[in-house]
């Protein structure tokens, strides 16, 4: 009688193994075999990091593997149980990969796809196909969008992170990081200890130093010694946490009424400030988003304030950006004037720090949270909800998408929710951060998502006009390697454009970011169909260098870009693309750190080496 070898194995992380009863059905186009226990004599089954082998006998050979069909039991008590990936070894020797990495928890049972991705088209049998309709039919019924608040992305239906399909909350030692890392935070920062001091004024500098002396490294003290300098100041523009924000000004704005004679004695090319504008050495910092959002009032005692400066920058002889002039409100007059470096040192250092202050709250809810953190999940919602496992769109994606669901959910429900941090030590608390997420959607288009297009959007894209911008020329070293990797891909699966057009589930994920995650916003600029492969390519190198490359840059992480530990493709080709893919990166990183050597303030937050999959780390 024909023997089928099947290994079976059981993931690494904690708790990963099970004591419950396994049970296996193969599934092949001339037949299935009988619903079979897996379970040695005298054996323990299925333990964590296990690889195991057992023989399924079969009447009648299956023909071509097409299912496999996995059942767990209870054995005593429910035991949950992780299984990484089975194969199949046929009576002819040839071997079937089926990947899994799915949570088996109570009585359940998973259908498992043969490992080749494959387009809805290439689905020839009425088996696949309808598993491929119920996998995604069961999808949507677990997977629900819900709105956390108006005006915002959608997010995940869930209001806890044990409410999230086990699939996708964190494994154990994951969760453990999180807590670990936050707890580990507080204590480094000495946060406790200075609590009181977020929610009440500061009277000496040396605060900030008391802060400092808790991170030590190079850069952190090259910091602290020079934090109060203007080189300084206008350097974290290019390459700080917050790259975003500069841009070219090529008129001052009526509400900013800086005059030449104001900086004249700034300026070194003996040129007037019109000709310095004209010139393209002139940018500006406008913090417009920050005006009539609530400052935080969550302790009466206690007053809050938010600026919403505006800061014109200089670009100097020696290519270093300098600050020319700071207004703290939007509207001119009187009350509002104009600081400059000529100003007392006092006056001017505080403007700086007011500027600072509104930097921070930006980079943090907007640029971070909103414009990484919330995009990502909504395509990770939405590619669970429309992308079958088989598609190639799903294995590209989900290494990018990983835990990103799980992180923001544990943010809602401790970070920035109701009387959560956000509210304890943050002057947008008790209400504002949401208030910026709401006007910041009005900005947050598809196109602005596309690096290259926003670097050129702000008119910092030129390296001669604006040399020393790391940011801009490391990550779009990391945008084209990643976009080429992307588009080898494509190319794998999708032989011509009207592959794209026919392909009904990219196109329902592409629709379902737009009119549900994004929820048709105006002027957002999502597209709701791909008609070519370019376009298809730029879509999930955009998926994939937010959710991994521009985290890094504007948080910093520690999981690395092209690794891909879960191997859910199998073929060939793609493998042979990935690892062109890591070859690529690593030669970015090596440009990187040639750059780096024997700098003060190295910059490296767009090194593939250092930059995680996804932003959940």
């Amino acid at each position: 009688m024909p023997s089928y070898t099947v290994t079976v194995a059981t993931g690494s992380q904690w708790f990963a193994g099970t004591d419950d009863y396994i049970y296996i059905t193969l599934v092949g186009t001339e037949g299935c075999s009988e619903r079979t226990l897996l379970d040695k004599p005298l054996y323990n089954d299925f333990e964590r990091g296990a690889v195991d082998s057992y023989d399924v006998t079969v009447g009648e050979n299956l023909g071509e593997m097409e299912l496999v069909k996995i059942e767990k039991k209870k054995y005593w008590v429910h035991d949950d149980w992780y299984c990484k990936y089975i194969t199949v070894k046929t009576p002819s020797g040839d071997y079937v990969e089926f990947p899994c990495f799915h949570w088996l928890v109570d009585d359940k049972e998973v259908v498992l796809r043969n490992g080749k991705a494959l387009l809805p088209k290439d689905d020839k049998t009425r088996l696949v196909k309808q598993h491929r309709h119920k996998e995604l039919e069961s999808r949507r019924k677990t997977y629900r969008w819900r709105e956390w608040q108006p005006g915002i992305p959608m997010s995940i239906d869930a209001n806890t992170h044990k409410e999230l399909p086990r699939d996708i909350q964190f494994d154990s030692e994951k969760g453990v990081d999180f807590i670990l890392n936050y707890s580990k935070a507080i204590e480094n920062l000495c946060v406790n200890q200075f609590m009181h001091m977020f929610q009440s004024s500061w009277n000496d500098f040396a605060d900030f130093e008391r802060i400092f002396v808790r991170i030590k490294n190079t850069i952190s003290e090259y910091v602290m010694q020079h934090w109060k300098e203007d080189f300084m100041f206008g350097y974290q523009y290019l390459n700080g946490c917050n790259p975003v924000m500069i841009q070219k000004c090529t008129k001052l704005p009526e509400k900013f009424p800086v005059t030449h004679d104001m900086v004249a004695d700034c300026l070194e090319r003996e040129m007037t400030l019109e000709e310095e504008i004209e010139a393209g050495n002139i940018y500006i910092a406008d913090y417009e988003l920050m005006e009539d959002i609530s400052p935080n009032s969550t302790d009466p005692c206690t007053l809050q304030y938010l600026a919403a400066p505006i800061c014109l920058l200089y670009n100097n002889s020696q290519s270093k950006i300098l600050p020319l002039a700071i207004q703290l409100g939007q509207t001119p007059g009187k009350d509002n004037p104009i600081f400059l470096p000529s100003d007392g040192q006092y006056d001017w250092m505080l403007a700086k720090i007011w500027v600072r202050s509104s930097d921070f709250h930006i980079h943090q809810t907007v640029t971070h949270l909103l414009r990484t953190h919330l995009v990502s999940e909504v395509f990770g919602v939405a590619m669970f909800r429309q992308l079958p496992a088989v598609h190639p769109a799903y294995k590209l994606l989900l290494p990018h998408i990983r835990f990103t669901i799980a992180i923001n959910t544990k943010a809602r429900e401790q970070l920035i929710c109701e009387f959560g941090i956000f509210d304890k030590a943050n002057g947008t608390g008790g209400g504002g951060h949401v208030e910026m997420i709401q006007k910041a959607m009005r900005s947050l288009t598809f196109r602005s998502l596309c690096f290259p297009d926003a670097i050129k959007a702000r008119g910092v894209d030129s390296p001669e006009d604006l040399p020393y911008y790391y940011y801009r020329d490391d990550g779009n070293r990391v945008w084209d390697v990643t976009k080429s990797f992307v588009w080898d891909v494509v190319c794998i699966y999708y032989d011509s454009d009207d592959t794209v057009q026919k392909d009904e589930e990219i196109q329902a994920f592409v629709k379902d970011v737009c009119s549900f995650g994004m929820q048709d916003f105006d002027c957002c600029g999502f597209p709701k169909s791909l008609k070519t492969r370019e376009e298809l390519t730029e879509y999930l190198t955009v998926i994939i260098f937010t959710s991994s490359a521009h985290h890094a840059a504007v948080n910093f992480g520690q999981l690395f870009l092209g690794m891909y530990p879960d191997e859910h493709f199998i073929e060939k080709p793609v493998k042979e693309a990935m690892e062109s893919f890591r070859k690529r990166l690593a030669e970015v990183s090596s440009v990187i750190k040639i750059r780096n050597e024997g700098k003060k303030l190295p910059y490296y937050y767009f090194s593939p080496d250092r930059i995680p999959n996804s932003v959940a780390v």
